[in-house]
């Protein structure tokens, strides 16, 4: 999908985040190769310039108001695949889709893919995405076997893992320098479809106690948890499991035997914005009741195309326009294991508000990345999308924010737009040590976002 962005005149740009809140005018560069990156990171300016993508970072971690943005999907080019050892080299402006497309026919996979496949592989990295298979998978910069990167002072690095540099360029959101190629390590599949198990839970102590025995059989699991359901039904979800189904285990007459690694994405007819800007309360609260009647009791080895299982919400289209024009705020974050009683009150919390929650998941996460900025650790995430118009929104999320730190958890950066500078050092213990390496690497700060100036990275 392309980034939406708005010609003002022959030199700014509007760009927003793919929540569509605070637009902000930028100088935007469409470089072709490596040497237009170069000469367009030297030519920023005062303001400086950041890297975009596919513009799906929801806040404003590619934006740059004032300064440059460069679009990288012109770096688009896939380098070479080894699909014997599992490896291949691609562009930064690679989307995870296209790379599906190429790497499945060979039987291999993208080693991480978030909740949707349009990101590209620079963006991926940035922000160190995770999928539901973090138990097992770790994050996407777990499965770089090297990188090459800008650095501000205009060079060209060749940055490995195990280094300071690499760590802080996975979920450095950028800051570090610009990517532009990496070594990808791939995960092996016999077929494009998924074996999947669904079940439904009768709340949230029920919902954590199914994820939390989640065994091999199940790569992939997560919950897609009912906000809307107050009293004895908290908490209560629609779970769902599976992990790639092997060639031997397709039925003996079934249509995929004969082209088994065929991708054929979903894609929903096109809906228009709703009227009003707002997805309203007794609107959710119908499609919440729905989604989770509709849901099998318990299900078990059911076959769905990937896309289907692994990205169903790429199937809408203009999907961030469900809340209207004021757009929507999204707010991810993780509490350590140990602090389920923060989970439950921050459930709690958001049903008693009643608020028209959208897209709502609940997963557990395995081991944290090496990275100072890289969002994922070792406990439970919990992922939603309010409208921008609710009342009371920013003082209502400030106090959650103050429950996930006091829990010694954190917010995903990558969703963020409104966090505040003070609540993000309670977060991220080690956010001192990421200042540092930027600092001496880029003492001009020529790679600066909006995110970066507001929360002073």
């Amino acid at each position: 999908m392309a980034v939406e962005t708005h010609l003002l005149d022959d030199d700014c740009e509007a760009i927003t985040g793919w929540g569509r809140t605070a637009p902000t005018l930028a100088r935007v560069r469409r470089p072709r190769g490596r040497t237009e990156v170069v000469e367009a990171v030297r030519a920023a300016g005062g303001r400086g310039a950041i890297a975009r993508g596919l513009g799906r970072a929801h806040g404003d971690a590619a934006q740059n108001a004032g300064g440059t943005v460069l679009d990288m999907t012109g770096l688009d080019r896939i380098l070479a695949v080894d699909a014997a050892a599992g490896l291949a080299v691609c562009e930064a402006g690679v989307s995870l889709h296209r790379l599906t497309e190429a790497l499945l026919p060979l039987g291999r996979f993208v080693p991480v893919t978030p909740g949707t496949r349009y990101v590209t592989v620079g963006g991926a990295i940035g922000a160190d995405v995770h999928g539901t298979d973090h138990p097992v998978a770790g994050s996407f910069g777990r499965h770089v076997v090297s990188l090459e990167l800008l650095t501000a002072d205009g060079g060209i690095r060749t940055v490995l893992p195990g280094t300071p540099l690499f760590d802080a360029t996975t979920g450095g959101m950028g800051l570090t320098g610009v990517i532009l190629s990496a070594t990808l390590r791939l995960p092996s599949v016999e077929t494009s479809l998924m074996t999947v198990d669904t079940e439904r839970t009768a709340d949230l102590d029920e919902t954590m106690a199914r994820l939390s025995s989640t065994g091999p059989r199940h790569r992939y699991a997560a919950a897609r948890i009912d906000l809307r359901a107050r009293g004895a039904a908290t908490g209560r979800a629609v779970l769902v499991r599976g992990d790639h189904t092997p060639y031997d285990a397709l039925p003996r007459r079934h249509r995929a035997r004969r082209a088994p690694l065929a991708h054929r994405p979903v894609r929903l007819p096109a809906a228009p914005p709703l009227p009003g800007g707002l997805l309203g309360r007794t609107v959710t609260g119908l499609l919440a009741e729905l989604a989770y009647r509709g849901a099998p009791r318990a299900r078990t080895g059911a076959l769905q195309p990937l896309a289907a299982f692994l990205h169903p919400l790429d199937g809408v289209p203009h999907r961030n326009r469900i809340h209207g024009r004021a757009g929507s705020v999204p707010y991810q974050f993780v509490v350590p294991y140990g602090q389920e009683e923060a989970l439950r009150r921050v459930v709690r919390r958001i049903a008693d508000r009643r608020c028209p929650v959208f897209g709502s998941g609940l997963q557990r996460f395995g081991a944290a990345g090496p990275g100072p900025l890289s969002f994922p650790l070792p406990g439970w995430s919990l992922a939603l999308e309010l409208p921008t118009g609710l009342p009371g929104l920013g003082p209502f999320l400030d106090s959650l924010d103050e429950e996930v730190a006091g829990a010694g958890g954190r917010v995903y950066l990558a969703r963020d737009s409104r966090v505040r500078p003070e609540a993000l050092a309670a977060m991220y213990p080690r956010l001192a040590e990421f200042r540092t390496l930027r600092a001496a690497l880029d003492p001009g700060s020529v790679l600066t976002s909006d995110l970066s100036r507001r929360l002073d990275l």
